[in-house]
């Protein structure tokens, strides 16, 4: 592997938009390392004048023989030759996220083989792509196709941008549609990097632009803009149902991958060995910045002490560090004021009578003074209703929570404005069924947790948001269907020569 201190440096990086690298047009700002706040990248901050910039050439790039008369399989040789263009830079590309967000190395490492992944699935899905004769039911042959939508948005989150980016710019190329990017202020580099890989892969120019900047300014934009055809979001449910408001205006369709407050439940015969493991990855991986991690755990009181202190010696064991560790599990926040906002909410749970069983504060002395470190945090003694086990705080904490009846455990499940994701534990696959069935949210993992795959749609419910991202048929959430009859009668039709 090479070595991570050759990408600890300062760069200068430009925006991608129709079909050129340059500055932006906005201010200069800077992005910081989330390890000791140093200075990694410069750029400047795109602006509406940007954004139009770039969709109007993405509109004409579009429509270019070079886009729009591709074949499937060749749409699917690009693709193809993306995902091989990130594994030629894997290593690199993991330490310059690693940079970009703190996140521990393993996991970039992780997260750039998925995006390698996510092209080449998408890839195979646009080369087998099949439109459909549809059962006649007169004296015609009818027959159902998708179209390109056309120029589509993309705007994404700053706790694992390469995934995401390539989970919505994979199935917008394979369907033969233009994108224009706003990835998140402080994680520009991701997006950026994909456009380079999928220039030197042969997508035409003005097919891709990412702009960064703040959302308030480029996302606004984006939403608006009259050529844009689809915004696909994955962040707050606040901004997101602020796109949808905006969208509505347009009959422009959207998928929102919105906020979660994950329920995990342990039953009465779950293996407490995976049960504990699996818990701690849930919420602890990612520092909890994770919009599926599993912050509330109901634990049946037949196994709860037990649960409990074999949790709190796991989380003991948790390695909190610099995430350029190979050993490192849990690294920084993404940026002192993410951190500040997790103690808020720590304190609100002290201030509503919870108990903290574990952690609750920084780790201090030597690098995680510089940094914006934050130690995994378990409560107990908390409601359900308390607003530390209603509302999202995307950090490293936990709320611990009896139960002893069935009925009682699936109510209060539910009963929280998020349904992204849930977790059971247990030996039954009866009651996994049962329980799984009746919880509120788009995945559901038995005897495991936060496991994903390419080939699996993934979506919420309530305010999670809603539309499909993943799966084979993730393509047509880019696509527009156009039906045709195709007349097979010899004599004119009897109407009009009767």
């Amino acid at each position: 592997p090479l070595s991570s201190q050759r990408f600890d440096m300062t760069d200068r990086l430009q925006s991608y938009f129709a079909g050129r690298w340059r500055d932006a047009s906005g201010p200069e700002y800077t992005t910081e390392y989330p390890h000791d706040g140093s200075t990694v990248a410069r750029l400047h901050a795109a602006t509406a004048a940007d954004v139009d910039e770039a969709v109007q050439a993405a509109e004409r790039a579009r429509l270019q023989p070079a886009w729009a008369r591709l074949k499937h399989h060749e749409r699917a040789g690009l693709l193809y030759r993306i995902a091989n263009g990130i594994r030629e830079r894997s290593e690199e590309l993991a330490q310059l996220q690693r940079l970009d967000n703190g996140k521990p190395i393993k996991e970039c490492r992780a997260l750039v083989a998925s995006a390698a992944g996510t092209f080449q699935f998408f890839g195979a899905a646009a080369e087998t792509w099949e439109d459909t004769i549809t059962p006649s039911r007169g004296d015609y042959l009818s027959m159902s196709v998708h179209e390109p939508l056309g120029v589509v948005g993309a705007i994404t989150p700053w706790n694992s941008p390469i995934a995401s980016e390539a989970q919505k710019l994979a199935p917008a190329l394979a369907a033969g549609c233009a994108m224009v990017f706003k990835p998140a202020e402080i994680t520009p580099r991701m997006a950026l990097e994909l456009a380079r890989i999928a220039e030197q892969a042969g997508v035409p120019a003005g097919i891709i632009s990412v702009l960064p900047g703040k959302g308030s300014i480029v996302g606004d934009a984006l939403v608006k803009h009259p050529l844009i055809k689809r915004i696909a979001f994955t962040g707050g449910t606040t901004v997101g149902v602020g796109i949808q408001r905006l969208a509505a205006e347009k009959l422009m369709p959207t998928s929102l991958e919105l906020g979660g407050k994950s329920p995990t439940i342990v039953m009465p015969d779950a293996d407490l060995d995976h049960a504990v493991a699996g818990v701690l990855y849930g919420i602890f991986s990612s520092s909890g910045e994770s919009c599926i991690a599993g912050s509330r755990a109901f634990v049946h009181e037949s196994v709860y002490g037990e649960f409990k202190a074999r949790l709190l010696e796991g989380v003991k064991k948790l390695r909190v560090g610099d995430p350029s560790s190979e050993d490192t599990q849990m690294g920084p926040l993404v940026n002192l004021g993410h951190r500040a906002s997790v103690e808020k909410y720590v304190q609100l749970g002290r201030d509503e009578g919870g108990t903290v069983l574990c952690g609750g504060e920084r780790p201090t002395g030597g690098f995680y003074d510089g940094g914006s470190y934050y130690l995994p945090t378990v409560f107990e003694g908390l409601p359900n209703n308390a607003r530390m086990c209603q509302e999202e705080i995307f950090g490293p904490v936990l709320a611990l929570l009896p139960w002893k009846d069935e009925d009682d455990l699936i109510a209060q499940c539910n009963d929280n404005m998020f349904g992204l994701a849930s977790g059971i534990w247990t030996r039954d696959f009866k009651s996994a069924w049962r329980i799984g069935r009746a919880l509120q949210t788009g995945t559901v993992w038995i005897n495991t947790y936060k496991v994903f795959s390419i080939s699996t749609p993934f979506t919420g419910v309530k305010m999670s948001g809603y539309g499909q991202e993943k799966g084979r048929l993730g393509i047509l959430e880019y696509t527009s269907q156009k039906s045709f009859y195709w007349g097979l009668n010899e004599a004119p039709m009897p109407w009009a020569t009767s």
